[in-house]
């Protein structure tokens, strides 16, 4: 259904409170920017180098260097007058795919990709061998972020094209592909699709209720095992409802928005028995405005400003003064280009002599229908509402309306600015639309909010594949996160649909996952020169293809057994990371004394015996050994690092957590010249 407009932590962001001494570790490094001194810069470097860090630029005009450097040496640095600033030398990301709000809302990367690296784990359920129908407007096929995704087919000819976007929004929600493009499905590409077009036209407005029978059959026949319906009606039908009886009985799951009147009325078939009635909720886990409150909501979703692919690209900008400001079309306003001085229309409650003119309006008062009605009627040539909040917005004329200019929106921020650097000057308005073409809108409706819950299902079903579509379904109402009063409401249902939750519930556990690595090598020093072996290292599930190894002086190598010859007598870092055969790393660290360090320990310490168990009232203990006094690290992959810097051989540190939390966590270990390992992840249920 569409509609174009307490959170309790996820489990595994729960927050964690340590009991042990909490600090830096002295083997924690940071990459950061350096400015020397003028006429400092080679004793500066040569310090550096002597406090073990790895310089990766130098950049003499700017008298400054890009380092890694322990932590603990880098706060010694801000004494030394040789150094005039340091800062962080801080990540810059390719412009790629975003992570819609609803992703993490609903844990579906708990679930594929746990570790947060992008790409899916292995072992994952990611809803493959399930079929999810969609009954909506079609799908644009061609997008480039559904390029991949598993097509069974579709109903009737020319299902593949989409006009008014709203299937193909949908479709993106659950199975926009992990592509580094655009944004991410909740299903990444995996779950295979029909797509039954019931909706034609630009409108997507209704169908009949035989039509939406005579889909799902469609989809029944195809072999779905859920159907998603982000669409409503107020009648309820007793034939419509049998129909969908006869498709629970045989297997199939059912899921259909609540309806966007925001009342407490019902709407169908989302009211039947046999259908999942889903509500909407937005980034702050708030129930939405529009969203339907009755007896029949079942479960929530993400369905406010969600943001999926949509087969057009929609224009909409001013440029003054050079300066471009992008902005949101008014919904229903027309499409063009125009050009004219820009001038102030105050609230734009009233109209004025704007004839040939781009007309700037505050939002507020009255509505946007209003506003650009009175700047056509005072012969504007176009309008350009910002916002009286900070952000941006998205607008309608309303439905059924219409206006003969065009009409976009910015927010608070670039109408001030447009208001002050672009009066009087002569601007040229966007508002134009190409169809066919690889878009992305911010939408709203409960229509938003089902296919989170079809994707979650078809991510648990596929990760328990004997379950039948009534265990599913009461999986996901077992296990959603409860945002109303206690127990079921008819406000949320019984809560927003939690993927992780629901998967564990079924006793899911990933299949065939791959053990990562291990990492060892021994250094065998004569003054400079140093014999590097890493014949220790070892993969318990597979192989060892790759042996990388970085000495700390700009200089790498490969393979298993190497010698090195470094240039100065100095500590140097040396890391080892090794890789198997499906592409899983795992890196030791080691400190080598160069020229003199004859005796030096470099064997990391043995983490060995790891146990976690539950203690009263939430909190539990990790526990574990090593083999000789090592500092220790708890890295968790919801809530960061848990330090203890006492060297010891006995370890065990007490957390206190969410009840029925999954925590996932890794140990480093750390010995006293700075040999290290690290072992995990391993997984505590709390």
């Amino acid at each position: 259904m569409f509609n174009y407009k307490n959170m309790r932590l996820l489990l595994l962001t729960a927050l964690l409170f340590s009991h042990a001494n909490v600090g830096f570790s002295s083997s924690e490094r940071s990459r950061v920017w350096i400015q020397i001194a003028p006429q400092k810069f080679e004793r500066a470097i040569q310090l550096i180098e002597k406090l073990g860090g790895k310089i990766h630029h130098r950049f003499s005009g700017l008298n400054a260097i890009s380092v890694s450097l322990p932590k603990h040496r880098i706060r010694g640095l801000f004494s030394n007058s040789d150094f005039i600033s340091i800062e962080e030398d801080a990540k810059r990301y390719a412009s790629a795919q975003s992570i819609g709000y609803g992703i993490d809302a609903v844990q579906a990367r708990e679930v594929w990709d746990a570790n947060r690296d992008g790409q899916v784990d292995i072992g994952a359920p990611v809803g493959g061998g399930k079929l999810i129908c969609v009954i909506d407007s079609g799908l644009q096929a061609s997008h480039e972020d559904l390029a991949g995704v598993d097509l069974v087919g579709g109903y009737p000819e020319g299902w593949n094209i989409d006009i008014c976007g709203h299937g193909t929004h949908v479709t993106g929600t659950i199975a926009a592909a992990n592509n580094a493009t655009g944004v991410v499905g909740v299903s990444p590409g995996r779950a295979s699709l029909f797509i039954v077009k019931v909706f034609g036209g630009s409108s997507c407005e209704w169908i009949y209720s035989s039509d939406l029978v005579d889909a799902a059959n469609r989809c029944r026949d195809a072999g779905a095992d859920i159907i998603n319906m982000s669409l409503a009606g107020d009648v309820k039908i007793r034939a419509e409802e049998r129909a969908f009886s006869r498709l629970n009985r045989e297997g199939v799951l059912s899921i259909a928005a609540a309806g966007n009147n925001g009342d407490q009325s019902l709407s169908y078939p989302a009211a039947y028995d046999a259908v999942v009635s889903v509500g909407a909720v937005d980034q702050h886990l708030s129930l939405a405005g529009f969203s339907q409150q009755n007896s029949a909501v079942e479960l929530v979703g993400p369905g406010v400003d969600v943001v999926s692919t949509v087969p057009f690209v929609i224009e909409s900008s001013v440029t003054a003064n050079g300066v471009t400001y992008k902005g949101s079309r008014i919904d229903l306003s027309a499409q063009g280009e125009v050009a004219g001085a820009v001038v102030d229309g105050g609230l734009c409650d009233q109209s004025a002599s704007w004839t040939g003119q781009i007309v700037l309006c505050e939002r507020g008062e009255v509505s946007f229908l209003t506003k650009v009605l009175n700047v056509q009627s005072g012969g504007g040539l176009g309008a350009v509402i910002y916002n009286n909040v900070l952000g941006g917005f998205n607008g309608t004329l309303g439905d059924g309306n219409t206006s003969t200019i065009p009409a976009i929106g910015l927010s608070q921020e670039k109408g001030v600015a447009l208001l002050k650097n672009g009066l009087g000057l002569t601007a040229s308005l966007a508002s134009t639309f190409s169809h066919s073409a690889s878009g992305y809108e911010a939408r709203s409706g409960t229509s938003m909010s089902v296919p989170h819950v079809s994707a979650v299902a078809a991510l648990v079903w596929s990760g328990a594949p004997n379950a039948s579509n009534e265990e599913v379904r009461d999986a996901l109402r077992q296990t959603a996160l409860d945002l109303g009063d206690p127990g079921r409401d008819n406000q949320f249902g019984y809560g927003l649909v939690q993927a992780y939750d629901a998967w564990q519930y079924l006793g899911g556990a990933r299949v065939g996952q791959n053990q990562p690595p291990v990492a060892e090598f021994t250094v065998d020093c004569s003054g400079r020169s140093c014999l590097f072996d890493a014949s220790a290292s070892h993969d318990a599930d597979g192989s060892i293809t790759a042996y990388d190894w970085e000495f700390g002086d700009e200089r790498q190598a490969m393979g298993a057994v190497v010698a090195h010859v470094f240039q100065a007598d100095a500590t140097y870092t040396v890391s080892l990371t090794v890789r198997d055969n499906e592409g899983v790393s795992n890196t030791s660290v080691v400190t080598v004394n160069s020229g003199g360090g004859e005796g030096l320990d470099t064997i990391a310490p043995r983490i060995t015996s790891v146990q976690s168990k539950k203690l009263r009232r939430r909190k539990f203990e990790i526990s574990w050994e090593t083999d000789e006094g090592s500092s220790s690290v708890v890295s968790f992959a919801c809530c960061g690092d848990f330090v203890d810097t006492a060297l010891r051989t006995s370890h065990a540190t007490t957390f206190r957590g969410v009840s029925n939390a999954a925590y996932e966590y890794w140990l480093i270990a750390t010995d006293e010249f700075g040999n290290q390992s690290k072992e995990g992840p391993f997984i505590h249920q709390n």
